[in-house]
């Protein structure tokens, strides 16, 4: 194999495109939330830096072992709910209390994933179920590709138009085409303001954990719950429907692993991604499902530098169009909304169930800190359970059939 050969081999442009929109959509997403969490417990702008030093280092190191070991796109992120959680629930707590909280909500999760009572759950939920929690979380970003054109038609329409005239003549590089167009038309309109971006290195800075019961409760339980209902549920929900059965405990007890060694320099909360991951998944990150782990690999590549640049960051959010983020994270997650439906709504005896989880989740609905994610597929469990009552006690002599889990069955179409 020649060196230009073995170079497109493990770096294909439609998987280091699809791995560079996810780390664009994550940080940009996101960022600001994180911002906002450390200045909550008091962090300077070297502790700030240190944070997404220690979180960028994180993701690197989980997503691309864990892509690799697997070969499987398992991308991780930060936890945004958490982070929220988190920017309102630090003030008043010292730096050393908060970081003894990360810890403690690290060792729930490695917990969890060495007792394996999360996989055992996830094995239980029926595909359509998890195909209906994916479209919903991934509603928002579908129909904001959309409401940018209201104030960004310019930019926004560009990147769609492209979109679907490259889907038809060079499908394989749809998103990169879109990418590329939008970026030419936010320069034109004058998006872009790089006198903004200023260039520096982060450097770590280690905080002793201190544990007081009060936080651990108040802080570390919450934030380990929000994560696990708000990021890794819908995390492994994009796995499943998309075809790769990746062994959920591992994967917790490693996250887990990684957060409670970086928890000092600032890493709050690692855990399994959802929306980015969905880019990856999709075929436009390659052709051959075999090898999109080659996409959650290059966006692991690419968190490092956001962690190395961690200070560079906060000046390039108010640089880039966050027109032009959406716009390209809508055009690629539309076959991943199209192939979530098409499974939510494949089996009649769980259709109503998935499109209760649809709507419940994508209402955005938070209860008792606790994202619509959870709720949501909460409300199609809860239908699932009174609708096979009903089939018992109108049809008691036919035999009930069992639901399709994600663990019984992969799904025939996997654009997800």
């Amino acid at each position: 194999m020649s060196s230009l050969a073995r170079i497109r081999a493990l770096a294909p442009p439609s998987a280091v495109v699809a791995g560079l929109i996810a780390t664009t959509v994550g940080v940009t997403s996101a960022a600001a939330i994180v911002f906002t969490a450390a200045r909550s417990a008091g962090a300077d702008a070297r502790e700030v830096s240190s944070w997404m030093l220690a979180l960028g280092v994180g993701i690197a190191v989980t997503t691309v072992g864990l892509s690799l070991r697997n070969k499987a796109p398992v991308l991780t992120s930060w936890s945004t709910p958490g982070a929220a959680l988190l920017a309102t629930s630090l003030s008043g707590v010292s730096m050393e209390k908060a970081v003894g909280a990360f810890v403690f909500s690290a060792v729930l999760t490695v917990v969890s994933g060495l007792t394996g009572w999360f996989a055992r759950l996830m094995d239980r939920i029926p595909v359509p179920l998890a195909s209906a929690l994916l479209a919903g979380v991934l509603l928002n970003f579908g129909t904001g590709l959309f409401a940018q054109m209201g104030g960004h038609f310019g930019i926004a329409f560009p990147v769609f138009a492209l979109y679907l005239l490259a889907r038809r003549l060079l499908p394989r590089y749809a998103v990169v085409v879109a990418l590329a167009g939008g970026v030419v038309a936010s320069v034109i309109a004058g998006g872009w303001h790089l006198e903004r971006v200023q260039l520096s290195l982060a450097q770590p800075v280690f905080t002793a954990p201190e544990f007081d019961w009060k936080v651990l409760v108040s802080v570390g339980v919450p934030l380990f719950v929000v994560t696990m209902a708000s990021q890794n549920l819908p995390g492994v929900a994009v796995l499943r429907t998309s075809g790769y059965e990746v062994p959920i405990s591992p994967v917790l007890t490693w996250t887990g692993v990684a957060q409670a060694v970086l928890a000092p320099f600032g890493a709050f909360g690692l855990n399994l991604a959802a929306l980015t991951a969905a880019i990856c998944t999709g075929e436009e990150a390659h052709p051959d499902r075999k090898r999109r782990y080659l996409a959650a690999v290059w966006a692991g590549v690419f968190y490092l530098c956001v962690g190395l640049l961690g200070a560079t960051v906060a000046s390039l959010l108010g640089a880039m169009p966050h027109a032009l983020v959406l716009a390209v994270a809508g055009v690629g997650m539309l076959a991943t909304i199209e192939s979530a439906l098409a499974g939510a709504l494949s089996d009649p005896r769980s259709r109503e169930a998935a499109v209760v989880t649809f709507l419940a989740t994508a209402s955005g609905v938070t209860l008792l800190g606790i994202g619509s994610a959870f709720w949501g597929l909460l409300a199609g469990v809860l239908t699932t359970v009174v609708a096979s009552v009903a089939r018992r006690r109108t049809t008691p002599s036919a035999p009930v059939d069992r639901p399709v889990t994600a663990s019984s069955r992969t799904p025939e179409r996997t654009s997800v």
